[in-house]
């Protein structure tokens, strides 16, 4: 026998006709689960199996902080490898699936595939070819001027020249997770077009820590994919309140003394300044080949030494095998008028 319509259910179609406003029951949701039984008070949230989210965000911003030290570690390493000022730092750190890091990586560019003991499965640096040539120029005495990118593969010799970056980065990060575990990184191949790589699923979870590079007037990226399984085993070391406390005992002597040996091999430019003197612009327009330009410091005055353009130290001029040579005399200091 069809369903029939009680004398409730017919008020109710002929009230929704009347106003045009049809009341719905809200779909319950049925939860299952063999252990909990207060069922009823258990928050319901949705969640996007395409993008998942493994890693909270008090460990990504451990992850983030443990990193920035390993920027800056990395930044003076470089310094003094490169003898120039290089900047490193943090431009995003973020999780992800492995495709989407590998869909927005360029080609061809330095993939390295890089192994953590005694952790399970490999991590990923790739490091832009914009920032690649002008560092393979430096180490070959260029001056990155006019420097055209090429877009191709590196040469075996090009992989070489940037090994040895490389191994300094994978040092300073080690140094970095020291804090945490005791790691050791080590590449374990290379290739040119990471779509030919797939380290874990398309669709497994990775964290991917964004790094800008700076080398003078050039700039490029650098990209450490960290798949989520690898990093499952310490996850739990990672809690913000245990890496700050773990972050303090770290930072003592050691750290500083690896930070002063990179920044001692920076080189610096020392001149010798002899003298000042003002003339007019008249003056200057009638300067010819013999004149004498006059200046009211005495022949006995020490010379003053400039670093990077400012004034450090005194000197007595004079000759050292068969070279001009500056002898240090004493600091510069504040009172004195130069």
């Amino acid at each position: 026998m069809p369903d029939v319509l009680d004398q409730s259910e017919i008020d109710a179609l002929l009230a929704a006709v009347d106003t045009g406003v049809v009341e719905q029951k809200a779909e319950s949701i049925q939860i299952f689960s063999r252990t909990r039984k207060d069922v009823a008070n258990i928050e319901v949230r949705p969640y996007d199996f395409k993008r998942p989210e493994r890693v909270s965000k008090d460990q990504m911003r451990s992850l983030q902080t443990l990193h920035e030290a390993f920027a800056r570690n990395f930044g003076a390493s470089l310094s003094g490898f490169l003898r120039t000022i290089v900047e490193v730092k943090i431009a995003t750190c973020e999780q992800m699936t492995y495709a989407e890091f590998i869909s927005g990586l360029p080609n061809p560019t330095s993939f390295n595939l890089i192994e953590a003991k005694p952790l399970e499965g490999q991590v990923c640096l790739e490091i832009s070819p914009l920032i690649i040539y002008p560092i393979i120029d430096r180490l070959l005495g260029g001056t990155n001027q006019d420097l055209f990118i090429p877009q191709r593969p590196m040469t075996l010799i090009e992989t070489r020249l940037i090994s040895q970056v490389t191994s300094r980065g994978l040092l300073a990060l080690s140094e970095a997770w020291a804090s945490i575990k005791q790691i050791q990184f080590a590449i374990t191949a290379q290739e040119s077009n990471p779509q030919l790589v797939q380290i874990v699923p398309p669709n497994e979870v990775v964290v991917v820590i964004g790094f800008e590079v700076k080398l003078g007037n050039r700039a490029g990226t650098m990209n450490l994919c960290i798949p989520f399984a690898v990093i499952e085993p310490v996850m739990e070391e990672l809690a913000s309140q245990s890496w700050f406390s773990s972050s303090k005992v770290g930072k003592g002597s050691d750290a500083r003394m690896r930070i002063e040996g990179s920044l001692s091999r920076a080189g610096l430019t020392v001149t010798g300044l002899l003298a000042e003197t003002s003339i007019t612009l008249s003056d200057l327009q009638n300067l010819a080949a013999g004149d004498l330009l006059t200046t009211e410091k005495a022949l006995n005055v020490p010379v003053v030494v400039c670093v990077e353009g400012e004034k450090k130290f005194l000197a007595q001029i004079g000759q050292f095998k068969g070279q001009r040579a500056l002898r240090i005399l004493r600091g510069i200091q504040p009172g004195d008028r130069i």
